[in-house]
Protein backbone atom coordinates (compact mmCIF):
# COMPACT_ATOMS: atom_id res chain seq x y z
CA UNK A 1 0.00 0.00 0.00
CA UNK A 2 1.57 3.38 -0.98
CA UNK A 3 2.15 5.99 1.74
CA UNK A 4 -0.53 8.55 2.59
CA UNK A 5 1.15 11.27 0.58
CA UNK A 6 1.09 9.26 -2.62
CA UNK A 7 -1.76 10.17 -5.06
CA UNK A 8 -1.76 6.54 -6.23
CA UNK A 9 -2.98 5.29 -2.84
CA UNK A 10 -5.90 3.21 -4.06
CA UNK A 11 -7.63 -0.11 -3.47
CA UNK A 12 -7.55 -2.38 -6.52
CA UNK A 13 -10.62 -4.63 -6.71
CA UNK A 14 -9.64 -7.57 -8.93
CA UNK A 15 -11.87 -10.29 -10.37
CA UNK A 16 -10.50 -12.93 -12.75
CA UNK A 17 -7.22 -11.01 -13.08
CA UNK A 18 -9.06 -7.89 -14.24
CA UNK A 19 -9.37 -4.67 -12.25
CA UNK A 20 -13.06 -4.05 -11.68
CA UNK A 21 -12.55 -0.71 -9.93
CA UNK A 22 -9.82 1.16 -8.07
CA UNK A 23 -11.32 3.70 -5.65
CA UNK A 24 -8.95 6.06 -3.86
CA UNK A 25 -8.36 5.32 -0.17
CA UNK A 26 -9.55 7.97 2.24
CA UNK A 27 -6.52 9.60 3.98
CA UNK A 28 -7.98 8.70 7.37
CA UNK A 29 -7.79 4.96 6.66
CA UNK A 30 -4.81 3.21 8.27
CA UNK A 31 -2.54 1.37 5.86
CA UNK A 32 0.15 -0.84 7.33
CA UNK A 33 -0.07 -4.50 6.37
CA UNK A 34 -3.38 -3.78 4.65
CA UNK A 35 -6.51 -1.76 5.26
CA UNK A 36 -7.44 -2.20 8.88
CA UNK A 37 -10.60 -0.14 8.88
CA UNK A 38 -12.46 2.80 7.42
CA UNK A 39 -14.31 3.24 4.17
CA UNK A 40 -13.83 4.35 0.61
CA UNK A 41 -16.16 5.52 -2.13
CA UNK A 42 -16.62 4.52 -5.76
CA UNK A 43 -17.91 7.52 -7.70
CA UNK A 44 -18.67 7.99 -11.36
CA UNK A 45 -21.36 8.62 -13.95
CA UNK A 46 -23.27 5.38 -13.28
CA UNK A 47 -26.92 4.76 -13.90
CA UNK A 48 -28.87 2.45 -11.59
CA UNK A 49 -28.19 -0.76 -13.54
CA UNK A 50 -24.47 -0.01 -13.90
CA UNK A 51 -24.18 0.66 -10.16
CA UNK A 52 -25.88 -2.64 -9.33
CA UNK A 53 -23.62 -4.51 -11.76
CA UNK A 54 -20.53 -2.95 -10.21
CA UNK A 55 -21.77 -3.91 -6.73
CA UNK A 56 -22.21 -7.52 -7.87
CA UNK A 57 -18.72 -7.59 -9.38
CA UNK A 58 -17.21 -6.15 -6.21
CA UNK A 59 -19.04 -8.68 -4.05
CA UNK A 60 -17.80 -11.43 -6.35
CA UNK A 61 -14.15 -10.39 -6.00
CA UNK A 62 -11.48 -11.80 -3.74
CA UNK A 63 -11.58 -9.17 -0.98
CA UNK A 64 -11.16 -10.78 2.45
CA UNK A 65 -13.79 -8.44 3.93
CA UNK A 66 -17.47 -8.14 3.05
CA UNK A 67 -18.56 -5.20 0.89
CA UNK A 68 -21.94 -3.63 1.46
CA UNK A 69 -23.64 -0.80 -0.39
CA UNK A 70 -24.17 1.74 2.39
CA UNK A 71 -25.60 4.56 0.32
CA UNK A 72 -26.37 5.24 -3.32
CA UNK A 73 -27.50 8.61 -4.63
CA UNK A 74 -27.60 10.67 -7.81
CA UNK A 75 -26.52 14.30 -7.59
CA UNK A 76 -27.16 17.14 -9.98
CA UNK A 77 -24.56 19.44 -11.52
CA UNK A 78 -22.86 22.16 -9.49
CA UNK A 79 -23.65 24.54 -12.35
CA UNK A 80 -27.36 25.23 -12.60
CA UNK A 81 -29.37 24.84 -15.79
CA UNK A 82 -29.52 28.60 -16.26
CA UNK A 83 -25.75 28.94 -15.80
CA UNK A 84 -25.08 26.13 -18.27
CA UNK A 85 -27.45 27.68 -20.82
CA UNK A 86 -25.94 31.12 -20.31
CA UNK A 87 -22.43 29.69 -20.68
CA UNK A 88 -23.40 27.91 -23.89
CA UNK A 89 -24.85 31.11 -25.34
CA UNK A 90 -21.77 33.04 -24.24
CA UNK A 91 -19.52 30.52 -25.98
CA UNK A 92 -21.61 30.66 -29.16
CA UNK A 93 -21.74 34.46 -29.23
CA UNK A 94 -18.06 34.82 -28.36
CA UNK A 95 -17.02 32.31 -31.01
CA UNK A 96 -19.25 34.01 -33.60
CA UNK A 97 -17.78 37.44 -32.85
CA UNK A 98 -14.25 36.01 -32.98
CA UNK A 99 -15.01 34.40 -36.34
CA UNK A 100 -16.37 37.68 -37.71
CA UNK A 101 -13.23 39.46 -36.49
CA UNK A 102 -10.95 36.92 -38.19
CA UNK A 103 -12.97 37.21 -41.41
CA UNK A 104 -12.89 41.02 -41.27
CA UNK A 105 -9.10 41.06 -40.83
CA UNK A 106 -8.11 38.20 -43.15
CA UNK A 107 -11.09 38.09 -45.55
CA UNK A 108 -11.26 34.86 -47.58
CA UNK A 109 -8.50 32.98 -45.77
CA UNK A 110 -10.04 34.12 -42.48
CA UNK A 111 -13.39 32.63 -43.49
CA UNK A 112 -11.67 29.36 -44.36
CA UNK A 113 -9.88 29.43 -41.00
CA UNK A 114 -13.24 29.61 -39.21
CA UNK A 115 -14.36 26.53 -41.15
CA UNK A 116 -11.20 24.77 -39.99
CA UNK A 117 -11.93 25.83 -36.40
CA UNK A 118 -15.37 24.25 -36.66
CA UNK A 119 -13.64 21.06 -37.80
CA UNK A 120 -11.36 21.37 -34.78
CA UNK A 121 -14.41 21.35 -32.55
CA UNK A 122 -15.81 18.24 -34.22
CA UNK A 123 -12.47 16.40 -34.02
CA UNK A 124 -12.05 17.26 -30.33
CA UNK A 125 -15.60 16.23 -29.49
CA UNK A 126 -15.21 12.95 -31.36
CA UNK A 127 -11.95 12.20 -29.51
CA UNK A 128 -13.54 12.89 -26.14
CA UNK A 129 -16.55 10.75 -27.02
CA UNK A 130 -14.29 7.90 -28.14
CA UNK A 131 -12.38 8.05 -24.83
CA UNK A 132 -15.56 8.32 -22.79
CA UNK A 133 -14.16 11.42 -21.08
CA UNK A 134 -16.32 13.68 -18.92
CA UNK A 135 -16.10 17.42 -19.60
CA UNK A 136 -15.41 19.41 -16.43
CA UNK A 137 -14.59 23.08 -15.91
CA UNK A 138 -10.81 22.42 -16.00
CA UNK A 139 -11.47 20.45 -19.18
CA UNK A 140 -13.31 23.44 -20.60
CA UNK A 141 -10.27 25.54 -19.72
CA UNK A 142 -8.09 23.17 -21.72
CA UNK A 143 -10.34 23.63 -24.73
CA UNK A 144 -10.26 27.42 -24.37
CA UNK A 145 -6.46 27.32 -24.46
CA UNK A 146 -6.43 24.94 -27.44
CA UNK A 147 -8.88 27.16 -29.35
CA UNK A 148 -6.58 30.11 -28.70
CA UNK A 149 -3.62 28.12 -30.03
CA UNK A 150 -5.60 27.09 -33.12
CA UNK A 151 -6.49 30.72 -33.85
CA UNK A 152 -2.91 31.76 -33.14
CA UNK A 153 -1.52 29.19 -35.59
CA UNK A 154 -3.73 30.52 -38.38
CA UNK A 155 -2.83 34.12 -37.58
CA UNK A 156 0.89 33.27 -37.58
CA UNK A 157 0.62 31.75 -41.04
CA UNK A 158 -1.44 34.58 -42.49
CA UNK A 159 0.87 37.28 -41.11
CA UNK A 160 3.95 35.54 -42.50
CA UNK A 161 2.19 35.27 -45.88
CA UNK A 162 1.42 38.99 -45.76
CA UNK A 163 5.07 39.76 -45.04
CA UNK A 164 6.17 37.70 -48.03
CA UNK A 165 3.66 39.33 -50.37
CA UNK A 166 4.53 42.85 -49.14
CA UNK A 167 8.26 42.23 -49.66
CA UNK A 168 7.53 41.30 -53.31
CA UNK A 169 9.62 38.17 -52.91
CA UNK A 170 6.49 36.16 -53.71
CA UNK A 171 4.41 37.56 -56.57
CA UNK A 172 1.14 35.72 -55.88
CA UNK A 173 -1.00 35.08 -52.80
CA UNK A 174 -0.64 31.34 -53.34
CA UNK A 175 3.16 31.39 -53.29
CA UNK A 176 3.12 33.79 -50.33
CA UNK A 177 0.77 31.46 -48.45
CA UNK A 178 3.01 28.46 -49.13
CA UNK A 179 6.05 30.27 -47.73
CA UNK A 180 3.94 31.54 -44.83
CA UNK A 181 3.13 27.98 -43.79
CA UNK A 182 6.76 26.96 -44.10
CA UNK A 183 8.18 29.87 -42.09
CA UNK A 184 5.49 29.76 -39.40
CA UNK A 185 5.87 26.03 -38.87
CA UNK A 186 8.76 26.25 -36.38
CA UNK A 187 6.90 28.68 -34.09
CA UNK A 188 3.72 26.60 -34.29
CA UNK A 189 5.60 23.37 -33.64
CA UNK A 190 7.60 24.74 -30.68
CA UNK A 191 4.56 26.26 -28.95
CA UNK A 192 2.47 23.12 -29.44
CA UNK A 193 5.24 20.74 -28.36
CA UNK A 194 5.87 22.67 -25.14
CA UNK A 195 2.13 22.56 -24.44
CA UNK A 196 1.95 18.82 -25.23
CA UNK A 197 4.85 18.18 -22.84
CA UNK A 198 2.95 19.93 -20.07
CA UNK A 199 -0.33 18.16 -20.94
CA UNK A 200 1.32 14.74 -20.96
CA UNK A 201 3.05 15.23 -17.63
CA UNK A 202 -0.11 16.60 -16.02
CA UNK A 203 -1.97 13.51 -17.22
CA UNK A 204 0.59 10.99 -15.95
CA UNK A 205 1.62 12.70 -12.70
CA UNK A 206 -1.49 14.54 -11.52
CA UNK A 207 -5.01 13.37 -10.74
CA UNK A 208 -8.50 14.75 -10.42
CA UNK A 209 -9.33 18.02 -12.22
CA UNK A 210 -5.69 18.76 -13.09
CA UNK A 211 -5.46 15.45 -14.91
CA UNK A 212 -8.70 16.26 -16.72
CA UNK A 213 -7.14 19.53 -17.84
CA UNK A 214 -4.17 17.62 -19.24
CA UNK A 215 -6.45 15.22 -21.16
CA UNK A 216 -8.55 17.85 -22.89
CA UNK A 217 -5.54 20.11 -23.49
CA UNK A 218 -3.61 17.29 -25.18
CA UNK A 219 -6.58 16.37 -27.36
CA UNK A 220 -7.23 20.01 -28.15
CA UNK A 221 -3.63 20.75 -29.13
CA UNK A 222 -3.45 17.77 -31.50
CA UNK A 223 -6.81 18.71 -33.02
CA UNK A 224 -5.73 22.35 -33.38
CA UNK A 225 -2.57 21.33 -35.26
CA UNK A 226 -4.64 19.22 -37.65
CA UNK A 227 -7.05 22.13 -38.06
CA UNK A 228 -4.39 24.76 -38.75
CA UNK A 229 -1.74 22.81 -40.65
CA UNK A 230 -3.90 20.41 -42.65
CA UNK A 231 -7.48 21.63 -43.03
CA UNK A 232 -6.76 25.36 -43.25
CA UNK A 233 -3.85 24.76 -45.62
CA UNK A 234 -5.86 22.50 -47.93
CA UNK A 235 -8.81 24.90 -48.08
CA UNK A 236 -6.73 28.07 -48.43
CA UNK A 237 -4.36 26.63 -51.02
CA UNK A 238 -7.30 25.47 -53.15
CA UNK A 239 -9.11 28.80 -52.82
CA UNK A 240 -6.24 31.21 -53.61
CA UNK A 241 -5.37 29.20 -56.72
CA UNK A 242 -8.67 30.20 -58.39
CA UNK A 243 -8.17 32.36 -61.52
CA UNK A 244 -10.53 35.08 -60.26
CA UNK A 245 -8.53 35.52 -57.07
CA UNK A 246 -5.31 35.70 -59.02
CA UNK A 247 -6.84 38.69 -60.83
CA UNK A 248 -8.17 40.21 -57.59
CA UNK A 249 -5.59 39.27 -54.93
CA UNK A 250 -6.95 41.79 -52.39
CA UNK A 251 -9.93 39.46 -51.82
CA UNK A 252 -7.69 36.76 -50.36
CA UNK A 253 -6.71 38.84 -47.32
CA UNK A 254 -3.01 38.25 -48.00
CA UNK A 255 -2.34 41.01 -50.52
CA UNK A 256 -2.28 43.81 -47.93
CA UNK A 257 -0.27 44.26 -44.76
CA UNK A 258 -2.96 45.39 -42.32
CA UNK A 259 -3.45 48.53 -40.22
CA UNK A 260 -1.15 47.57 -37.33
CA UNK A 261 1.78 46.61 -39.57
CA UNK A 262 1.38 49.75 -41.71
CA UNK A 263 1.54 51.96 -38.64
CA UNK A 264 4.58 50.15 -37.26
CA UNK A 265 6.31 50.43 -40.62
CA UNK A 266 5.77 54.19 -40.69
CA UNK A 267 6.84 54.90 -37.10
CA UNK A 268 9.28 52.01 -36.47
CA UNK A 269 9.52 52.58 -32.69
CA UNK A 270 12.54 51.36 -30.75
CA UNK A 271 10.78 49.45 -27.96
CA UNK A 272 13.97 47.91 -26.60
CA UNK A 273 15.99 51.12 -26.31
CA UNK A 274 15.79 50.96 -22.50
CA UNK A 275 15.16 47.32 -21.50
CA UNK A 276 15.84 48.04 -17.80
CA UNK A 277 12.86 50.39 -17.67
CA UNK A 278 10.55 47.61 -18.79
CA UNK A 279 12.05 45.30 -16.18
CA UNK A 280 11.62 47.98 -13.50
CA UNK A 281 7.95 48.36 -14.45
CA UNK A 282 7.47 44.58 -14.31
CA UNK A 283 9.19 44.44 -10.92
CA UNK A 284 6.95 47.19 -9.58
CA UNK A 285 3.79 45.38 -10.69
CA UNK A 286 5.20 42.15 -9.26
CA UNK A 287 5.83 43.76 -5.86
CA UNK A 288 2.33 45.26 -5.86
CA UNK A 289 0.79 41.87 -6.61
CA UNK A 290 2.92 40.09 -4.00
CA UNK A 291 1.95 42.69 -1.40
CA UNK A 292 -1.70 41.81 -2.07
CA UNK A 293 -0.93 38.20 -1.20
CA UNK A 294 0.89 39.28 1.97
CA UNK A 295 -1.61 41.92 3.11
CA UNK A 296 -4.98 40.50 2.04
CA UNK A 297 -4.06 36.82 2.07
CA UNK A 298 -5.60 34.15 -0.14
CA UNK A 299 -9.23 33.15 0.21
CA UNK A 300 -9.12 29.43 -0.50
CA UNK A 301 -12.39 27.89 -1.61
CA UNK A 302 -14.24 24.89 -0.24
CA UNK A 303 -12.33 22.58 -2.60
CA UNK A 304 -9.10 23.38 -0.69
CA UNK A 305 -10.33 23.96 2.86
CA UNK A 306 -13.41 21.81 3.27
CA UNK A 307 -16.57 23.16 4.85
CA UNK A 308 -20.08 22.19 5.78
CA UNK A 309 -22.65 20.16 3.89
CA UNK A 310 -26.35 20.39 4.74
CA UNK A 311 -28.97 18.26 3.01
CA UNK A 312 -32.65 19.16 2.93
CA UNK A 313 -35.83 17.44 1.89
CA UNK A 314 -38.66 19.78 0.88
CA UNK A 315 -42.41 19.49 0.64
CA UNK A 316 -42.41 20.85 -2.91
CA UNK A 317 -39.70 20.85 -5.61
CA UNK A 318 -37.20 23.71 -5.33
CA UNK A 319 -35.35 24.98 -8.36
CA UNK A 320 -31.59 24.86 -7.59
CA UNK A 321 -31.06 28.15 -9.43
CA UNK A 322 -33.62 29.85 -7.15
CA UNK A 323 -31.85 28.38 -4.14
CA UNK A 324 -28.46 29.68 -5.35
CA UNK A 325 -29.86 33.16 -5.89
CA UNK A 326 -31.59 33.21 -2.51
CA UNK A 327 -28.46 32.05 -0.69
CA UNK A 328 -26.35 34.64 -2.51
CA UNK A 329 -28.78 37.36 -1.39
CA UNK A 330 -28.55 36.01 2.17
CA UNK A 331 -24.77 36.40 2.21
CA UNK A 332 -23.58 33.05 0.87
CA UNK A 333 -22.62 33.80 -2.75
CA UNK A 334 -20.27 30.81 -3.02
CA UNK A 335 -22.69 28.19 -1.78
CA UNK A 336 -22.78 25.13 -4.05
CA UNK A 337 -26.29 23.73 -4.51
CA UNK A 338 -26.89 20.27 -5.99
CA UNK A 339 -29.99 18.13 -6.28
CA UNK A 340 -29.65 14.76 -4.55
CA UNK A 341 -33.00 13.08 -5.20
CA UNK A 342 -36.69 13.82 -5.49
CA UNK A 343 -37.36 17.01 -3.51
CA UNK A 344 -33.90 16.75 -1.99
CA UNK A 345 -30.80 18.88 -2.44
CA UNK A 346 -27.56 19.68 -0.68
CA UNK A 347 -25.92 22.99 0.18
CA UNK A 348 -22.11 23.01 0.44
CA UNK A 349 -20.37 26.07 1.89
CA UNK A 350 -17.37 27.13 3.94
CA UNK A 351 -17.32 26.33 7.64
CA UNK A 352 -20.43 27.91 9.16
CA UNK A 353 -21.33 28.93 12.68
CA UNK A 354 -24.60 27.63 14.08
CA UNK A 355 -26.18 31.04 13.53
CA UNK A 356 -25.09 31.04 9.88
CA UNK A 357 -26.37 27.49 9.41
CA UNK A 358 -29.72 28.62 10.82
CA UNK A 359 -29.76 31.46 8.29
CA UNK A 360 -29.19 28.97 5.48
CA UNK A 361 -32.05 26.83 6.76
CA UNK A 362 -34.38 29.83 7.05
CA UNK A 363 -33.49 30.87 3.50
CA UNK A 364 -34.27 27.42 2.12
CA UNK A 365 -37.51 27.22 4.14
CA UNK A 366 -38.59 30.51 2.59
CA UNK A 367 -38.54 28.88 -0.85
CA UNK A 368 -41.03 26.13 -0.01
CA UNK A 369 -43.75 25.26 2.47
CA UNK A 370 -41.48 23.03 4.53
CA UNK A 371 -37.77 22.14 4.50
CA UNK A 372 -36.44 19.44 6.79
CA UNK A 373 -32.72 19.05 7.47
CA UNK A 374 -31.80 15.38 7.01
CA UNK A 375 -28.02 15.70 7.10
CA UNK A 376 -25.59 18.26 8.52
CA UNK A 377 -21.91 17.39 8.58
CA UNK A 378 -18.44 18.80 8.21
CA UNK A 379 -16.72 17.79 4.97
CA UNK A 380 -13.11 17.61 3.95
CA UNK A 381 -11.60 19.31 0.93
CA UNK A 382 -12.40 17.76 -2.46
CA UNK A 383 -8.91 18.81 -3.58
CA UNK A 384 -7.21 17.17 -0.61
CA UNK A 385 -3.58 17.15 0.39
CA UNK A 386 -2.68 14.23 -1.85
CA UNK A 387 -4.31 15.77 -4.91
CA UNK A 388 -2.69 19.14 -4.25
CA UNK A 389 0.74 17.58 -3.81
CA UNK A 390 0.33 15.51 -6.96
CA UNK A 391 -0.80 18.57 -8.94
CA UNK A 392 2.10 20.66 -7.63
CA UNK A 393 4.66 17.97 -8.43
CA UNK A 394 3.20 17.51 -11.92
CA UNK A 395 3.28 21.26 -12.53
CA UNK A 396 6.89 21.66 -11.36
CA UNK A 397 8.03 18.72 -13.49
CA UNK A 398 6.10 20.07 -16.50
CA UNK A 399 7.72 23.49 -16.15
CA UNK A 400 11.14 21.86 -15.79
CA UNK A 401 10.57 19.80 -18.93
CA UNK A 402 9.47 22.90 -20.82
CA UNK A 403 12.60 24.74 -19.66
CA UNK A 404 14.80 21.90 -20.91
CA UNK A 405 13.02 21.87 -24.29
CA UNK A 406 13.18 25.65 -24.67
CA UNK A 407 16.85 25.66 -23.66
CA UNK A 408 17.56 23.05 -26.33
CA UNK A 409 15.61 24.96 -29.00
CA UNK A 410 16.49 28.55 -28.05
CA UNK A 411 19.54 28.16 -25.79
CA UNK A 412 19.37 28.54 -22.01
CA UNK A 413 19.10 32.34 -22.11
CA UNK A 414 15.74 32.53 -23.88
CA UNK A 415 14.39 29.44 -22.15
CA UNK A 416 15.17 30.89 -18.72
CA UNK A 417 13.58 34.21 -19.70
CA UNK A 418 10.39 32.46 -20.84
CA UNK A 419 10.02 30.54 -17.56
CA UNK A 420 10.79 33.68 -15.54
CA UNK A 421 8.05 35.55 -17.41
CA UNK A 422 5.68 32.66 -16.68
CA UNK A 423 6.40 32.92 -12.94
CA UNK A 424 5.83 36.68 -13.22
CA UNK A 425 2.38 36.08 -14.76
CA UNK A 426 1.37 33.55 -12.10
CA UNK A 427 2.30 35.81 -9.17
CA UNK A 428 0.52 38.80 -10.70
CA UNK A 429 -2.66 36.83 -11.39
CA UNK A 430 -2.75 35.43 -7.84
CA UNK A 431 -1.99 38.88 -6.41
CA UNK A 432 -4.82 40.53 -8.37
CA UNK A 433 -7.27 37.92 -7.08
CA UNK A 434 -5.97 38.53 -3.55
CA UNK A 435 -6.54 42.29 -3.84
CA UNK A 436 -10.03 41.74 -5.30
CA UNK A 437 -10.93 39.23 -2.59
CA UNK A 438 -11.75 36.56 -5.18
CA UNK A 439 -11.67 32.90 -4.11
CA UNK A 440 -8.80 30.59 -4.95
CA UNK A 441 -10.82 27.52 -5.90
CA UNK A 442 -11.18 24.91 -8.61
CA UNK A 443 -12.35 27.55 -11.10
CA UNK A 444 -9.25 29.64 -10.44
CA UNK A 445 -7.03 26.55 -10.71
CA UNK A 446 -8.42 25.86 -14.19
CA UNK A 447 -7.81 29.46 -15.24
CA UNK A 448 -4.28 29.47 -13.79
CA UNK A 449 -3.30 26.38 -15.78
CA UNK A 450 -4.66 28.05 -18.92
CA UNK A 451 -2.70 31.24 -18.28
CA UNK A 452 0.51 29.23 -17.83
CA UNK A 453 -0.01 27.57 -21.21
CA UNK A 454 -0.80 30.88 -22.91
CA UNK A 455 2.23 32.63 -21.41
CA UNK A 456 4.69 30.02 -22.67
CA UNK A 457 3.04 29.95 -26.10
CA UNK A 458 3.28 33.73 -26.47
CA UNK A 459 6.95 33.85 -25.46
CA UNK A 460 7.84 31.04 -27.86
CA UNK A 461 6.43 32.99 -30.82
CA UNK A 462 8.56 36.06 -30.03
CA UNK A 463 11.70 34.01 -29.34
CA UNK A 464 11.28 32.05 -32.54
CA UNK A 465 11.43 35.29 -34.51
CA UNK A 466 14.44 36.48 -32.48
CA UNK A 467 16.23 33.24 -33.34
CA UNK A 468 15.41 33.59 -37.02
CA UNK A 469 16.60 37.20 -37.25
CA UNK A 470 19.65 36.47 -35.09
CA UNK A 471 20.78 33.71 -37.43
CA UNK A 472 20.27 35.98 -40.42
CA UNK A 473 22.44 38.76 -38.97
CA UNK A 474 24.68 37.18 -36.35
CA UNK A 475 26.66 40.38 -35.70
CA UNK A 476 23.68 42.60 -34.87
CA UNK A 477 23.16 43.55 -31.19
CA UNK A 478 20.49 41.47 -29.48
CA UNK A 479 18.55 44.61 -28.50
CA UNK A 480 18.13 45.59 -32.15
CA UNK A 481 17.25 42.02 -33.19
CA UNK A 482 14.70 41.75 -30.37
CA UNK A 483 13.12 45.08 -31.32
CA UNK A 484 12.71 43.95 -34.93
CA UNK A 485 11.23 40.66 -33.74
CA UNK A 486 8.71 42.46 -31.54
CA UNK A 487 7.65 44.80 -34.35
CA UNK A 488 7.22 41.91 -36.76
CA UNK A 489 5.20 39.75 -34.35
CA UNK A 490 3.11 42.58 -32.89
CA UNK A 491 0.35 42.32 -35.56
CA UNK A 492 0.00 38.62 -34.72
CA UNK A 493 -0.11 39.45 -30.99
CA UNK A 494 -2.83 42.07 -31.45
CA UNK A 495 -5.03 39.93 -33.70
CA UNK A 496 -4.67 36.77 -31.58
CA UNK A 497 -5.32 38.70 -28.37
CA UNK A 498 -8.41 40.36 -29.82
CA UNK A 499 -9.79 37.00 -30.96
CA UNK A 500 -9.36 35.48 -27.51
CA UNK A 501 -10.68 38.61 -25.77
CA UNK A 502 -14.02 38.39 -27.60
CA UNK A 503 -14.70 34.88 -26.32
CA UNK A 504 -13.57 35.64 -22.77
CA UNK A 505 -15.53 38.89 -22.59
CA UNK A 506 -18.67 37.06 -23.69
CA UNK A 507 -18.10 34.47 -20.94
CA UNK A 508 -17.52 37.21 -18.34
CA UNK A 509 -20.63 39.19 -19.29
CA UNK A 510 -23.05 36.43 -20.28
CA UNK A 511 -21.72 33.31 -18.57
CA UNK A 512 -23.38 33.90 -15.21
CA UNK A 513 -21.86 34.34 -11.76
CA UNK A 514 -20.22 30.91 -11.76
CA UNK A 515 -18.01 31.60 -14.78
CA UNK A 516 -17.38 35.30 -14.16
CA UNK A 517 -14.28 34.67 -12.04
CA UNK A 518 -13.06 32.09 -14.55
CA UNK A 519 -13.36 34.51 -17.47
CA UNK A 520 -11.90 37.37 -15.41
CA UNK A 521 -8.83 35.30 -14.54
CA UNK A 522 -8.34 34.40 -18.20
CA UNK A 523 -8.73 38.02 -19.31
CA UNK A 524 -6.17 39.15 -16.73
CA UNK A 525 -3.88 36.31 -17.79
CA UNK A 526 -4.29 37.27 -21.46
CA UNK A 527 -3.23 40.87 -20.81
CA UNK A 528 -0.42 39.99 -18.41
CA UNK A 529 0.85 37.14 -20.61
CA UNK A 530 0.93 39.34 -23.71
CA UNK A 531 2.76 42.08 -21.83
CA UNK A 532 5.29 39.74 -20.20
CA UNK A 533 6.26 37.97 -23.42
CA UNK A 534 7.13 41.34 -24.97
CA UNK A 535 8.27 43.53 -22.09
CA UNK A 536 9.45 41.07 -19.43
CA UNK A 537 10.87 37.99 -21.15
CA UNK A 538 12.49 39.92 -24.01
CA UNK A 539 14.19 42.66 -21.93
CA UNK A 540 15.32 39.99 -19.46
CA UNK A 541 16.91 38.04 -22.30
CA UNK A 542 18.72 41.20 -23.43
CA UNK A 543 20.07 41.86 -19.92
CA UNK A 544 21.21 38.25 -19.49
CA UNK A 545 22.86 38.39 -22.90
CA UNK A 546 24.77 41.51 -21.91
CA UNK A 547 25.92 39.86 -18.67
CA UNK A 548 27.36 36.97 -20.69
CA UNK A 549 29.10 39.60 -22.85
CA UNK A 550 27.26 38.45 -25.93
CA UNK A 551 28.65 34.92 -25.88
CA UNK A 552 25.24 33.26 -26.37
CA UNK A 553 24.50 32.34 -29.99
CA UNK A 554 21.05 32.02 -31.51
Amino acid sequence: CPPAGDPARRVAIVLDDKIVSSPQVDPSVACRSGISGGSTQITGTFDSSEAKELALLVNGGALPVPVETIEQRTVGPTLGAEAITASAWAAVIGTAVTSLFIIAVYRLVGALATVALACYGLISYAALAALGATLTLPGLAGFVLAIGMAVDANVLVFERAREEYASRHRPTPRSSLTVGFRKAFSAIADSNITTLIAAGLLFFLASGPVRGFGVTLGIGVLASMVSALVITRALADHAVARPRLRRHPHLTGIAHTGTVRDRLTRTHPNLMRHPRRWLAASAAVLVLAASGIAVRGLDFGVEFTGGRLIEYTTATPVDPDRARTALADAGFPRAVVQTSGDNQFTVRTHQLSNAQAATVTDTITGLTHQADKIRDEAIGPSLGKELRQGALIALVVALGAQLVYLAARFRWLLGTSAVAALAHDVVILIGIFAWLGKPIDGVFLAALLTVIGYSVNDSVVVFDRIRELGRRDGKAPLARVANEALLQTLPRTVNTGMGAAFILTALAVLGGETLTDFALALLVGLVVGTYSSMFTATPLAIQLHQRTQGRTKF
